[in-house]
This record gives C-alpha cells, sequence and structure tokens, in this order.
C-alpha cells in the first residue's frame, strides 16, 4: 500500500500545522521549538499568540525561575503589611487557560522541569510552604524554547517527553512559514474537539506505528492520539480518519524514530491446500469470518500509511543510517567537558535556599530569611522596649545553597607492553595527544600512567601543562610484559585521589587485555589474568566514568570481559588511527 503522506510538504508546512494543533489542544500537546532568535521564531511564536486569541494568558518563564515565582507562596510585602500570612500566585498558576513560553529550556535544571512536568501532569499547582497551603488550577500549553547547539545542551527529558510536537525552525525563514489560521476557527475546533471520537483500529495503528518505528516513549502514543483528534476537531469532523492519524504520527513520530521499520513477513500460499468453496447453508458463517480477518487487516494497514507518513517527513541522511542498519539516538546532556555537579556554601549558581547561619563563607539571603519569619510576627509580638518592625530569630536564617561543576581529570592508563608497542603504542600516544589539547582547550587536568615491564608507574601527576605532558608522552618507550592489575591499582588510587581534591576523574585505559604480569612482578600468564579480573571488579565498586580501548589489531574476549568486569565502555578499534582513535574515545566520554 503505497499511501501519500498526508503533509508531506515542506518544513514550514509542518511546523504551522504543528502550531495549529498545538492551539486547538494546548494542554494536550505541548511543543518543542527548536529556533534561536530571529524573524522566524518570532513569526511562528506570533502565529501562536494570534491563534490563542487576545483573552489567553500568557506568560514567560525564565531559566532561573525561582520555586517562589514559579508555583507561589507567600506575599512577602502583604503580609509584612497586614501581619497575617498572604499566598502569592506563581506564574503557572496565572498561565491557567493560557501559553507558558519556557525560555532557555535547554539550560533548565532537572528539579524545575520535574516542577513544570508534576503541573502539567496533574492540571493544578499544589503549594505546602511557608506555613500554608494553596491549590489553584493550572492548564495551559507550553512552549519550550530550544537554542542548544549540536546537541550539545538538550532540555530535560521530564519536559520534552510531554511535548507532542518537537518543531526544528533552525533552517527556515519567515517567508517559509504559512499564514496561521484564523482565531475564530481555532475556537470553533477548540470547542468541537471534546465531541471527537477515535475507533479502536486507529488507537491499535497509532501504536503500531510507534513500535515498528523504535518509539521507546509510552507517552508518545498519547500525544498522537490527542493530536489524531485535534486534527480531526480542525477539518470539522466529528471522529478520527486515518488521515489524521497520518498527520499526527507524522508530527510526533518523526523526531522520536530510532530505527527503520522490518519489512513485513511474505505468507507462503504455495504449500497451503486449495479450499473448496462453502456451501450455501453456510454463507453467513463464511461472511461474518470474512469480516473478521478483514477487521484484523486494517489496523495492519493502517500502520503501514502511518509509518510512511513519519517516513516522509524524516531526512534524507537519517533514512540512509536507517537504512544501513545504524540507529538513531537521542542526544543526551554531554558530559566529560565538565565534571560532576556537587553543592557548595561560597560558590557556583543559585540552587535554592536552605536552614543555617551565615558562617564560613555561606551567605545571607535576606529575603528568605524574611518570609521565613513573616508568618510568626502575630504571635511572637514585639519585645518590651524594642523598635524593631520585623522580629527575626534565629531559625528563620536561610542561607543560598549554591552548585557549582568540578572539573575533569583524565587519566590516560596506556599499555606500553611488547605486544602493544609492536601494535598499537605509535596511534595510542598520538590519539593522547589530540586528546590532551582537548583537555588544555577546556582547562581540564591530566594525569599519565605507564605499564610495562613489572609494575605500573606515573608518568605524569595530574596537571594542566600541555607542554610537559607532550614532553612527557613523547618520552615513553614500549617493551616487556604487561602488569594490567598493578596499573588498575594505580589508576584506582590516583583517581580516588582526585576525587577527594574535590575533582571528577575519568579513566581512560588504551591496552590490549592481555595480563602476563602478576603484581608482585612475575611473569605468570594466569595468575595475572586472574588478578586483572579481580582489580576490574575492585575499579567497578568506585562508579566513575571509565572507557577501555582494545588496541588490539584483532580484539579478543580478553578486553570485552575486562571491562565488563570493571564497568567501563568497550571500544574495540582493530583498524584506526590516531585521528579515529581520539574521536571514538571523545564521543564516549561525551556520552557518559
Amino acid at each position: 500500500m503505497n499511501a501519500t503522506p498526508p503533509i508531506a510538504g515542506s518544513p514550514g508546512d509542518a511546523a504551522g500545522m504543528a502550531a495549529m494543533l498545538f492551539c486547538v489542544d494546548p494542554t494536550g500537546t505541548g511543543v518543542r521549538l527548536r529556533a534561536m532568535p530571529g524573524p522566524a521564531r518570532d513569526a511562528w511564536l506570533a502565529a501562536v499568540h494570534s491563534m490563542f486569541g487576545r483573552g489567553a494568558p500568557s506568560r514567560r518563564v525564565p531559566v532561573n525561575i525561582p520555586d517562589g515565582r514559579l508555583l507561589g507562596g507567600l506575599d512577602l510585602a502583604a503580609t509584612l503589611a497586614s501581619g497575617r500570612p498572604v499566598a502569592e500566585r506563581g506564574v503557572l498558576a496565572d498561565a491557567h487557560g493560557g501559553l507558558v513560553t519556557l525560555a532557555m529550556a535547554e539550560r533548565m535544571a532537572p528539579g524545575t522541569a520535574a516542577r513544570i512536568a508534576a503541573v502539567m501532569d496533574s492540571g493544578e499547582v499544589a503549594v505546602e510552604r511557608d506555613g500554608m497551603a494553596m491549590a489553584a488550577p493550572a492548564r495551559f500549553g507550553a512552549v519550550a524554547l530550544d537554542e542548544g547547539l549540536d546537541g550539545d545542551e538538550v532540555p530535560p527529558a521530564a519536559l520534552t517527553d510531554r511535548l507532542a510536537f518537537h518543531v526544528d525552525l533552525s533552517t527556515l525563514r519567515e517567508q517559509d512559514l504559512p499564514v496561521p489560521a484564523d482565531a475564530a476557527a481555532i475556537a470553533a475546533a477548540r470547542e468541537r474537539l471534546p465531541a471527537v471520537t477515535v475507533s479502536d483500529d486507529i488507537i491499535t495503528s497509532l501504536c503500531a506505528a510507534a513500535v515498528a518505528l523504535g518509539v521507546d516513549s509510552l507517552r508518545a502514543p498519547l500525544a498522537a492520539l490527542r493530536a489524531a483528534r485535534a486534527a480531526a476537531a480542525l477539518a470539522g469532523r466529528d471522529a478520527v480518519t486515518v488521515e489524521d492519524a497520518g498527520i499526527a504520527a507524522q508530527l510526533v513520530y518523526a523526531s522520536r524514530a530510532t530505527r527503520m521499520p522490518a519489512p513485513p513477513e511474505t505468507e507462503e500460499t504455495e504449500s497451503e491446500p486449495e479450499q473448496s468453496p462453502p456451501e450455501q447453508s453456510a454463507e453467513p458463517e463464511a461472511s461474518a469470518q470474512t469480516d473478521d480477518n478483514t477487521e484484523q487487516r486494517l489496523p495492519d494497514a493502517d500502520e503501514e500509511l502511518l509509518v510512511n507518513a513519519v517516513k516522509a517527513a524524516l531526512p534524507a541522511d537519517l533514512l540512509a543510517q536507517f537504512a544501513a542498519g545504524v540507529e538513531r539516538r537521542v542526544p543526551s546532556r554531554t558530559r566529560g567537558k565538565a565534571g560532576a555537579t556537587c553543592n557548595g556554601s561560597t560558590r557556583g549558581r543559585p540552587a535554592g535556599v536552605k536552614r543555617g547561619e551565615p558562617r564560613g563563607g555561606a551567605r545571607l539571603d535576606l529575603l528568605e530569611t524574611l518570609r521565613a519569619a513573616a508568618p510568626w510576627q502575630r504571635l511572637r509580638g514585639k519585645s518590651p522596649g524594642s523598635t524593631a518592625r520585623i522580629s527575626v530569630r534565629r531559625e528563620d536564617f536561610r542561607i543560598s545553597r549554591l552548585r557549582q561543576r568540578t572539573a575533569t581529570t583524565t587519566i590516560f592508563v596506556v599499555d606500553a607492553s611488547g605486544s602493544s608497542a609492536l601494535h598499537r603504542l605509535a596511534e595510542a600516544k598520538g590519539a593522547v595527544e589530540l586528546l590532551l589539547a582537548e583537555c588544555y582547550v577546556r582547562r581540564d587536568s591530566v594525569a599519565l600512567v605507564a605499564f610495562r615491564g613489572r609494575h605500573a608507574e606515573l608518568l605524569l601527576p595530574p596537571t594542566r601543562s600541555l607542554v610537559r605532558a607532550k614532553r612527557c608522552l613523547a618520552s615513553l618507550v614500549g617493551g616487556g610484559g604487561t602488569p594490567l592489575a598493578d596499573a588498575m591499582d594505580a589508576a584506582r588510587g590516583l583517581a580516588d585521589s582526585v576525587r577527594r581534591r574535590g575533582d571528577t576523574p575519568v579513566v581512560v585505559f588504551l591496552t590490549d587485555g592481555r595480563a602476563n604480569v602478576t603484581k608482585s612482578g612475575e611473569g605468570d600468564r594466569p595468575r595475572a589474568e586472574e588478578e586483572a579480573l579481580l582489580a576490574a571488579k575492585a575499579f567497578r565498586v568506585e562508579s566513575m566514568t571509565t572507557l577501555l580501548v582494545d588496541t588490539s589489531p584483532r580484539p579478543q574476549m580478553a578486553g570485552r570481559t575486562l571491562a565488563e568486569a570493571m564497568g567501563a565502555r568497550y571500544l574495540p578499534l582493530p583498524h584506526a588511527d590516531s585521528h579515529t582513535l581520539s574521536g571514538a574515545v571523545r564521543v564516549a566520554v561525551a556520552a557518559g
């Protein structure tokens, strides 16, 4: 069945259709808008506002919004003026029945995204803080502005999973976008939406198409169902058709597809015996059976149409990757460019407040301190002879809670034994030099551990000196046995010291994984392999980012087994130069 996709036109048409469906059912869909600030994004947002209507509220949520402003809480000025707790509505409650624009969503904190997602799920804001409890309805349409570059920064998954449409305007111009629909037509479709029905066949086909395209999110079929009902309401229909489902599948599944659907299995009918025509008396039963078969085949046909609609919206290079059997992976937050996040009291970005005293460099949050003291003013009263208008006690003190990124220290553990020197030491040294240069650009520290002969040796303690690191690497010579267990213990001890210093260690092993020297320096291969396996299991307990690059010309099970024992990512690179090796290590470190 070669069905024509419903909106297999330009990307501008798909962006316009997503805007209209979002305005018809804002609370059931949502949009992730990937675009830099410019005329195209401004025109798309202006079209959405015009289709929403003049009376709909619109709020913009900055990326660093505090919880009190987002969800609501105590109105400090009104509370101090009246002497009793007065509640303040948050941004999400103020946007009830309208539009919420999430600015710079790719930099939004996961906690903030989780709180917004919880409000989107429940449709209300429930706050119990500052000595008061309040609940307010908050049903709104969300537009997350994604300004990330090259997949380095993406919005939190808790937020994007709840947004049906992923619209990309990065290659579009203002004139590429269609004329928005009339606000009256959108309002009429919104009134028709609750009465739109969906058959079980359409629901089955949407779910089957999601499975065929490798869409792993359970919310995606639900979002596609809401989009299909919105498409039917916009077209003036009371029931969802296959064309409506095709529009929904194309807009919802195209950005989430991870594989090419498997081809249908061919039925072997040659070996089946021919059946005689049914008797006249059995005609009703046969007719019923035929109807049942037709009803069972209908979802398969619909599924093929939906899959074709999604394939028409996929880029050509992505289709080529699918055809080659390469699975598409959803980009994650880049790791390896910065260390882990940790709490701090003197440095970092604001991440809320906590109860405490301003000692040891901690900063007093004056507003939150007053907010904690305000509800108790009437009970505390004024002390005799006191002229203070507000009574603040020690338990009211609130200090700023900060979060900062720790520095990263990349520890290179290079196999300089005879077997490695014969095959891959030159490529390994070239790759390490390229990675050293990248660490220098990021202002990360690097360390170098080499192992050959009887023991491992720390050639370079953690440093940021690129010249020193290159000089140390150039003087590395190969030859001798492979004391792999001793190298693992040395790398684990060095990583532990880096972690105690407050930095984040990343360990990169470049070895063929074939140990033949024990920790005591004796040449006993079975015992050396056993000790290496035990050292790898001890390495796994540390729970740090670790990579094992198998530099042997023909990767064996020894390297893979060792990587699994230490919980490291395994990279077999039998045929690669220094550039390929450094690129693979860089991607693996970024993926974590």
